[in-house]
């Protein structure tokens, strides 16, 4: 019997859970031409909801929709690359000719196809200056005239172009171009949320006010509570509303760790999911991540480390007071503040105001269970 419950990949229609208000939101600003900025913590189900929504815009003969990853991207002419070959290629149904679509929408550039042994189709653009920018950025909006359409274009892990050389400059190119388009809008996301948050947030930069910022909030327990017990069901095993109760406060919520640690409870579940069947399966998930929390711990400071432990602590508002910062040897204030930014910019913090916390929920688990009791020692 196949364990009922995914993780580590975005959810299928199947697995996923609530969301109405966002898929509603989402599914009428893409609808009305109105660009969306998805921001929230990581896994908390982004890319699923995307993912959702585009395949219900599919269904629709008015509109095409074209999904891209920009994380292998490291410069411009990577994302130019990118952005060319994923909307010819999405855009060229089965009849058409890809090569025949490249040479009708990008006349200006020498394009260079090839299809490797598993038939996938790679694209280049073997002129390396900055004449084509245009004509590339206002390919969909090109086609979408010429077919009579609106095209959406979604691009997940969005936030790599702030690591470009010159990135202000990229993104003035893109928002320049974009914002004058009329029949294509744009979905934008990605995982590093204060990467996002400085580049649609802040008055200077060259996206802010580009369209709808959505910030992705946890899906309450009442949610995830009936949908783990109707899978439970669905294999013939029982589960209690207590036990996906403490599944979530286990996990603070997290989306993808409640895919995981509910697949590691049904796993160790053979009729009725017991106390005990839980307390196992939460030591094997922190088990599981044991190596990669180990290499989390190696790679910050002595200062880092203890920021991490009065966090793990529940320290989340008061981290600058005298008492923490004693308590932790945190040094002062003004460390106190270095060391955050730096844990942020690491991505092993999340800060909201004078909130902190850790973006990895199971790792504060990890923590406490292994750190704390180094330092009692």
């Amino acid at each position: 019997m196949n364990n009922p419950f995914v993780y580590g990949i975005a959810t299928d229609v199947e697995h996923f859970t609530d969301r109405l208000e966002e898929t509603d939101r989402l599914t009428l600003n893409l609808t009305n031409k109105i660009n969306t900025i998805l921001i929230s913590p990581r896994r908390l189900g982004k890319t699923s909801l995307v993912n959702k929504v585009a395949s219900q815009l599919k269904e629709r003969k008015e509109i095409l929709v074209v999904q891209m990853d920009a994380f292998a991207c490291r410069n411009e002419e990577d994302f130019y690359r990118l952005f060319a070959t994923e909307i010819i290629k999405q855009i060229s149904t089965k009849t058409e000719s890809l090569i025949a679509n490249t040479k009708k929408f990008l006349s200006n550039l020498v394009p260079k196809i090839s299809i490797g042994q598993d038939s996938e189709i790679s694209f280049s653009l073997e002129t390396t200056n900055n004449k084509y920018d245009s004509e590339v950025l206002n390919l969909p909006e090109v086609i979408a005239i010429e077919r009579g359409v609106r095209i959406v274009v979604c691009i997940d892990e969005f936030q790599q172009i702030g690591e470009f050389i010159d990135s202000l400059s990229f993104q003035k190119k893109l928002r320049s171009v974009w914002q004058l388009q009329k029949n294509t809008s744009y979905c934008l996301f990605g995982s590093k949320r204060h990467v996002l948050m400085n580049m649609f947030g802040k008055v200077s930069h060259p996206f802010y006010k580009f369209g709808d910022v959505m910030f992705l909030e946890k899906i309450p327990t009442n949610y995830w509570v009936e949908y783990i017990q109707q899978q439970f069901r669905k294999t013939q095993k029982d589960i209690s509303k207590d036990l996906c109760e403490n599944i979530c406060l286990f996990v603070e919520g997290n989306s993808s760790y409640v895919q995981h640690l509910a697949w590691l409870l049904w796993a160790r579940t053979e009729n009725v999911a017991t106390k005990e069947d839980l307390i196992l399966a939460q030591q094997d998930l922190l088990r599981q991540n044991h190596v990669l929390f180990l290499k989390y711990v190696n790679e910050l400071s002595a200062y880092q480390v203890n920021v991490v432990r009065a966090i793990a602590d529940g320290h989340t508002m008061d981290l600058y007071t005298g008492g923490v910062i004693k308590q932790y040897n945190l040094g002062s204030t003004a460390n106190v503040a270095r060391v955050i930014q730096a844990l942020e910019s690491k991505e092993i913090v999340e800060v909201t105001g004078k909130k902190v916390e850790l973006s990895d929920p199971i790792f504060g688990r990890w923590v406490q269970k292994n750190l704390n009791s180094f330092f009692k020692e």
